[in-house]
């Protein structure tokens, strides 16, 4: 068995600029950025996530960060309103705003989707 530390996950972007403000003022998390330059956006439960650009930066084709709302219908209105669009999947069930409303039909959470800037695919989720 390893012997660790700690543990954190990581993704990278094409700019981490633009990912430094839509992670921090788009969606409101805490993001600080350490001395290499990398972002670190701190989870509410504890830990971070560790974002770093990549010149050749290839999107990722799933969800590499699951965001927890309490009201998944508010928080859809917040991205929204911050100009973030969701994301359609044939198949996925989901009503007109894109939400995928799970816990109704008895198979899995509220779940809708969105990309950073740099094409990577999040979610919000109740």
């Amino acid at each position: 068995m390893v012997t660790t530390t700690g543990m954190f996950s990581g993704f990278s972007v094409t700019d981490v600029e633009e990912a430094r403000e839509f992670y921090g003022e788009t969606l409101g998390l805490a993001v600080t950025v350490n001395e290499m330059g990398f972002l670190n956006i701190q989870l509410p439960a504890g830990g971070a996530v560790l974002v770093y650009g990549k010149p050749d930066h290839t999107p990722a084709t799933f969800t590499i960060l699951n965001l927890e709302v309490d009201d998944i219908d508010v928080a859809a209105d917040e991205l929204e309103a911050a100009g973030v669009t969701l994301l359609r999947y044939e198949g996925a069930h989901q009503d007109e705003r894109g939400i995928a409303r799970g816990r109704s039909a008895g198979y899995g959470p509220d779940i809708a989707w969105f990309t950073d800037p740099a094409g990577n695919v999040l979610s919000i989720l109740h």
